[in-house]
């Protein structure tokens, strides 16, 4: 990277509704095409922008962390304001600054943390509908919390990866992993290194399976240890998924989700 050659990180709020994730795509809207737009016209150059993690197609993100190369010399505030006249409702900058050059949206990160949320009643949502997934069933939150616990820990996730993932090696380490109920909505929380390809969705299509079995940490046990997708459960839709929080070194300064956060957990 040349002298007058900046790199610059930001944080990117979005509604993935009506998106085909993150990906740039020739044949459909996506998150990374209306990002590097917008930015690009504050630059006044196009820019490449790399993101955390690669959402699908209707998945949602609080924390969504990218970063860009740019020749530009702008403030913060220029950059999230500039950036926020030019994105669609549904997409918004929350922070940017020039960092370290060293670093890196993806390779840096350390942590991510998902969360996903499960509307539990029988009545479906009109406001909720593309940002939970609806279950009208009872559904025990406590025993979908010890069935998740066997998730923790370094494993082989084969049992939880799409035919599609590309990964070269389905080894993921879970730091954290708990499911709580807040009135008629469900949360999953699941940190980890990284993740497979729809892992977080077929882990919790499988909570919803093994939650009714007499022991569900032993029966989640099971599918994890089994290596194989058709014993697990199905993908669970993508409008419940959020990109929560990305986690870096404490040297780039990037701040943590929960100190701007501007999604709550509906209660």
């Amino acid at each position: 990277m040349s002298a007058a050659r900046r790199r610059i990180a930001a944080i990117v709020e979005y509604d993935g509704t009506g998106f085909a994730g993150w990906q740039y795509q020739t044949h459909a809207p996506s998150i990374q095409d209306a990002v590097q737009r917008a930015i690009g016209f504050v630059a006044g150059h196009p820019v490449d922008a790399i993101c955390a993690g690669r959402t699908d197609a209707g998945v949602h993100a609080v924390g969504q962390v990218v970063h860009f190369d740019t020749d530009a010399a702008r403030t913060p505030r220029a950059w999230v304001l500039g950036a926020n006249t030019k994105l669609p409702k549904s997409i918004a900058l929350q922070w940017a600054r020039e960092i370290d050059p060293a670093f890196h949206a993806r390779h840096s990160a350390f942590r991510r943390t998902y969360r996903y949320c499960i509307l539990n009643r029988s009545a479906r949502s009109a406001l909720h509908h593309a940002h939970a997934a609806w279950i009208p069933r009872p559904l025990d939150a406590d025993a979908m919390h010890r069935a998740a616990q066997a998730l923790i820990g370094e494993h082989d996730f084969s049992a939880f990866r799409s035919i599609e993932c590309q990964s070269n090696t389905p080894v993921r380490r879970v730091e954290a992993a708990s499911v709580c109920r807040e009135g008629d909505h469900l949360w999953l929380e699941l940190t980890a290194n990284a993740y497979l390809h729809h892992m977080v969705r077929n882990i919790v299509g499988t909570l919803l399976e093994v939650q009714r079995e007499q022991e569900p940490a032993a029966a989640m046990a099971r599918i994890l240890e089994g290596r194989d997708r058709r014993i697990a459960g199905m993908t669970a839709p993508a409008a419940g998924l959020y990109l929560w929080r990305v986690e870096y070194p404490r040297g780039y300064e990037i701040p943590a989700a929960d100190a701007w956060l501007s999604l709550r957990r509906p209660g």
